[in-house]
């Protein structure tokens, strides 16, 4: 029996007292974004340092501007010929309201059946992303066991404000790159494509975020005096937001799509194979077409192609009854989500060009910058990706999908950015398990597969 063999056999032996060193994390109730709690996510930081330090990591509960990050190490064994991963998740966990829709206590974790028979851990955090962090302190846990080291030397970074911005990372991240220094990032905090079905996400869309405020007269005005004669911001900036799409669903904005790549054909052929429809993606929501793109799939417009979208837009009078005004200016907030390839500066001022090239005599524009990242793509032929693919597949019988994902993860930029290095995004969560609602639940298949899956990624990438 190998190593490998034997580390599962002691996971799948062990996850009982798994499960009880889960549920001790899950009922620290670590809500960041409350300052009530603050004392309860530096117990869960302390707790779960002091958990790592018991399977043999050094482990320091290290101060930043507000909730503490937990920063531990390990060498490997030797055979892993040098290389560290550096592991990435948070402790912190959203708030629980509404109280009076969870069916049990939001902290006080249980097993739960689902109605198709699946067993879950219900508890905030369970998913996101207590749950899946401990998937792989467990299968630490399991490699010391056996073994007495892990297959390769490994740091984690785990922080206690995703929930509210991380706006405290990157800083502490740049003040510790000595220390964060790895071959790769390893991140548990995305998911599966099914319940049977493992995925590594390779990208993640980029964010600009600006808001746009149209002025015009020097104060409100009578429509009835004014009517007719008077610029109206609300007309003005409703043109432009319409003039950004063209009939087919392309954003007309200039330079817009500079430096974007294809997908290569097996990727296309296999993201073809998973066959979303819009019965099955927009039916669930009350809606029947994709609005994107018309020469391009579902799934290309959800994964891999840059949107535009208007958050909010407001002017005028909104209150009850009537107030016949013309108003002095008119504002909307637009967010574009990007993909590698495209630059948030030079898409910001692009659009801001785009605007003022369309501003009538007598209107102006300010703007409001509220954030900006880039995108994340993986090199598809990068050897640690395909290492960990076999490793998914060889755990879960079928192939590990590659998929991308429209939604943006930050520290993966700063990652890239501060220390040059890549993360392979491997998470074991599905679409129903409510994350940010009550109810929130991790499978009991993620979390004891998950175990397995990060054991045998480990092995794969020290070899």
């Amino acid at each position: 029996m190998s190593d490998l063999d034997r580390v599962l056999a002691r996971i799948d032996a062990d996850l009982d007292r798994s499960l009880e060193r889960l549920f001790a994390y899950l009922r620290i109730k670590s809500i960041s974004t409350d300052p009530a709690f603050k004392n309860d996510c530096r117990a869960a930081a302390e707790h779960l340092a002091g958990d790592l330090r018991s399977v043999g990591f050094s482990a320091d509960v290290r101060p930043t501007a507000g909730h503490p990050v937990v920063l531990a190490k390990s060498n490997g064994s030797g055979n892993g010929s040098g290389r560290r991963v550096l592991f990435y998740g948070h402790y912190d966990v959203q708030p629980v309201d509404p109280l009076d829709l969870w069916e049990t206590p939001p902290f006080e974790p249980r097993i739960a059946t689902l109605p198709d028979g699946r067993k879950a851990i219900v508890a905030r955090g369970a998913a996101d992303d207590k749950g899946q962090v401990m998937t792989f302190v467990e299968a630490c846990r399991a490699w010391k066991a056996v073994t007495g080291s892990l297959p390769l030397a490994i740091t984690l970074l785990v922080e206690g404000e995703e929930e509210c911005g991380s706006k405290n990372l990157p800083p502490f991240v740049s003040a510790a790159k000595a220390e964060l220094a790895a071959e790769v990032a390893l991140v548990c905090d995305t998911g599966m494509w099914d319940p049977a079905t493992p995925a590594i996400t390779t990208a993640l869309r980029g964010l600009v975020y600006d808001e746009v405020k149209i002025k015009a007269a020097n104060r409100d005005l009578h429509s009835g005096l004014f009517g007719g004669a008077a610029r109206n911001p609300i007309r003005v900036l409703s043109k432009i937001i319409g003039s950004i799409h063209d009939d087919n669903g392309r954003i007309t904005i200039p330079g817009f799509y500079d430096g974007i790549r294809e997908l290569p054909d097996d990727v296309k052929g296999q993201w073809a194979a998973l066959d979303i429809t819009p019965a099955s993606f927009l039916g669930p929501v009350g809606l029947s077409e994709p609005a994107g793109e018309k020469d391009r799939s579902l799934i290309e417009q959800l994964s891999s192609r840059p949107t535009c979208d208007v958050n909010g837009i407001w002017g005028g009078y909104t209150g009850e009854g009537s107030k016949t005004v013309i108003p002095a200016e008119a504002s909307a907030k637009i967010s574009f989500r990007l993909v590698s390839g495209q630059d948030p500066d030079k898409i910001r001022a692009a659009f801001r060009a785009f605007v003022r090239e369309r501003l009538p005599v007598d209107c102006r524009a300010e703007f409001i910058n509220h954030t900006g990242a880039p995108a994340i793509a993986l090199d598809w032929n990068m050897p640690q990706l395909a290492a960990a693919r076999r490793a998914l597949s060889e755990e879960w019988g079928r192939d590990a999908l590659l998929i991308g994902s429209g939604a943006s993860i930050p520290i993966c930029a700063d990652f890239k950015r501060l220390l040059g290095m890549d993360t392979l995004l491997i998470g074991f969560g599905l679409d129903d398990d409510r994350i940010h609602s009550p109810n929130e639940k991790y499978d009991l298949a993620s979390f004891h597969k998950g175990t397995r899956s990060w054991a045998r990624i480990l092995a794969a990438l020290a070899a």
